[in-house]
């Protein structure tokens, strides 16, 4: 199993940062692989991705969620299997840390080559830095869900 973790700061405060994180339905505007994720209730998604050419499809759920602390996920069934978790840390009342850690099955020859060489690791940080981007230009979520999740 390969693992990725990746680290942002953002220059808003946390409640935006986490806020706009649990609009999974605007994933597509700054994950570059993620084609739609469609919310089918509080806990559960279905995600369309195109990772190195290939088309995938997959289920996911919130295992864990704590309003301006974390978010956890696995996936539950389709293409691809991965889990993982992204925290959020107040650096001061204008400034978060958001860190983003998955655990993931690469599949077939050319997802193994790209863990081999990072190229996971460098399309989270990439995704990550466009977050960045699109939440400072922003200013603000485009949503908020502020459930709290036990484990």
């Amino acid at each position: 199993m390969a693992q990725i973790i990746e680290t942002v700061d953002v220059d808003v405060p946390v409640t935006t940062a986490y806020d706009q994180w649990t609009q999974f339905e605007s994933f597509p505007q700054f994950l570059e692989e993620v084609e739609s994720i469609t919310q089918t209730d509080d806990t559960h998604t279905h995600w369309k991705v195109k990772v190195g050419g290939a088309e995938r499809e997959f289920d996911a759920v919130i295992t864990e969620q704590h309003p301006d602390e974390r978010v956890a996920w696995t996936s539950t069934g389709g293409d691809t299997e991965h889990a993982g978790v992204v925290t959020f840390h107040k650096l001061s009342d204008t400034q978060t840390r958001v860190t983003v850690q998955i655990d993931w099955e690469p599949e077939g020859l050319l997802e193994k080559a790209g863990a081999l060489v990072g190229a996971g690791k460098h399309a989270v940080k990439k995704d990550l830095d466009n977050f960045k981007e699109f939440i400072e230009k922003r200013g603000t979520e485009t949503g908020a869900w502020r459930g709290d999740v036990q484990a």
